[in-house]
C-alpha cells in the first residue's frame, strides 16, 4: 500500500508522535522509490536529524548523494533561522535609509528567538525545496518533526499567505502616503524626508519591497497548492500500535484535516511479529548488543532498565504497578 502511494505521489510528507520510526520508515519508502529507478530527495526537518545515523554519514544542509538515485538533506532549524535572519537584514539595509540601520540590526537580533522564528524559517526553507525540488526530483520525501510541531507547519502556509497579503496591502497604503511626502520633499535636502528621498529614491524602494513581498507570497501560495493537492501531495502518519501514540494519530489527522492536509495512509511500526518463536531470544541478544556499545561508551553514569509490560500503563493502578519497578537496585552502565 504504501509503495503503491508513492509511486503516484510527487511530494510525501512523514509524520508522528516522536519515536515511532517516521525516519527509518521514511527512508525505507525513499530508498524503495529509488531503486525503482526514480530519482529521490529524502529531506529532514526534524530538529534531531536522524538521518546521518541511519545512513551512517555526514548529510548537512545541501544534498548529498546517498545511493543511487536518492539525495539527502538536512534542514538545520539554527542555520536556517540565521540565514534567514541574515537575508532578510540584508535585504532591509538596502531598502531602508542609511540612518534607520542600527534599529534594524537591533529589531533583527531580538527576532532570532522569537516564538515561532523557526517555524517560519523552516517553513521558507520547505517552500524552497518544493519550489526548486520538482524539477530536479521525481518524488520528495520530508521526515518530519514529532506531532505538534509538523502540525504548526502545515498550518503556517495559510496563515503566512494571509499575512504576507496584509504586508502587501499596507505597502499600497504606504506608496500613497510617500507620493505625498515625495511630493511635499522635492525641494528640501534639510528635512529626513529630504535626505532620504535623495539616498533611496521612493520607487526603486517601493519595487524592492514589493518584489520581495510578492515573491514570498507566490512562495506560500505554491506550497500551500502543493500541501491541499491530494493527486500529488500525501501525509503519512506513523505511530506504534500503543495507546498514547494511537490517540496522538487520531488527533493529528483532526488537525491536519482542518489545514485541507490529506492523510494518505497510517503506517503501524514495530508490531510484534507472529509465528516467530525465536524472535524474542533474537531481539534480547540484539538488546545485549547495543547496551554494550552504550556501557563503553558512558561507563560512569548508572543505567536503570526498564522492561516492556504486556498491558498499557493507564490509571494509577498500572501506573502504581510501573512504579514498583523503578525501586529497584541500579543497575551500573
Amino acid at each position: 500500500m504504501l509503495l503503491e502511494l508513492a509511486r503516484g505521489r510527487k511530494i510525501l510528507f512523514f509524520g508522528g508522535k516522536g519515536g515511532v520510526g517516521k525516519t527509518t520508515v521514511s527512508a525505507a519508502t525513499a530508498l524503495a522509490m529509488a531503486n525503482e529507478g526514480k530519482k529521490v530527495l529524502l529531506v529532514s526537518t526534524d530538529p534531531a536529524h536522524n538521518l546521518g545515523h541511519l545512513f551512517d554519514r555526514k548529510i548537512g544542509a545541501k544534498p548529498v548523494k546517498l545511493v543511487a538515485g536518492l539525495d539527502g538533506l538536512e534542514l538545520d532549524p539554527e542555520q536556517t533561522v540565521n540565514q534567514h535572519v541574515d537575508e532578510v537584514t540584508s535585504a532591509l539595509h538596502r531598502l531602508m535609509p542609511m540612518e534607520l540601520r542600527s534599529e534594524v540590526d537591533k529589531h533583527m537580533a531580538l527576532s532570532r528567538d522569537a516564538p515561532g522564528m523557526q517555524e517560519a524559517a523552516i517553513l521558507e526553507k520547505i517552500a524552497e525545496v518544493v519550489e526548486t525540488g520538482l524539477t530536479d526530483y521525481d518524488l520528495i520525501v520530508f521526515d518530519t518533526a514529532p506531532s505538534g510541531h509538523t502540525a504548526r507547519l502545515m498550518a503556517l502556509p495559510e496563515m503566512m499567505s494571509a499575512w504576507t497579503e496584509g504586508l502587501i496591502k499596507r505597502r499600497d497604503k504606504a506608496d500613497k502616503f510617500a507620493a505625498v511626502v515625495a511630493g511635499m520633499s522635492k525641494d528640501s535636502d534639510q528635512d529626513l524626508g529630504g535626505k532620504y528621498f535623495k539616498e533611496a529614491p521612493e520607487a526603486q524602494r517601493e519595487s524592492r519591497i514589493r518584489q520581495i513581498l510578492l515573491r514570498r507570497r507566490k512562495r506560500f501560495s505554491e506550497l500551500r497548492d502543493a500541501l491541499i493537492d491530494k493527486d500529488n501531495t500525501s501525509f503519512i502518519i506513523v505511530l506504534a500500535a500503543e495507546r498514547l501514540p494511537v490517540l496522538e494519530t487520531i488527533e493529528l489527522e483532526q488537525q491536519l484535516r482542518r489545514t485541507g492536509v490529506n492523510v494518505g495512509a497510517l503506517i503501524v511500526n514495530k508490531r510484534m511479529p507472529e509465528g516467530e518463536s525465536e524472535f524474542m531470544d533474537e531481539r534480547k541478544a540484539q538488546e545485549a548488543k547495543h547496551l554494550e556499545l552504550l556501557s563503553k561508551a558512558l561507563p560512569k553514569i548508572p543505567r536503570q532498565d526498564l522492561f516492556l509490560v504486556s498491558q498499557d500503563v493507564v490509571g494509577l493502578k498500572e501506573l502504581g504497578k510501573f512504579a514498583e519497578a523503578l525501586v529497584v537496585k541500579t543497575t551500573a552502565s
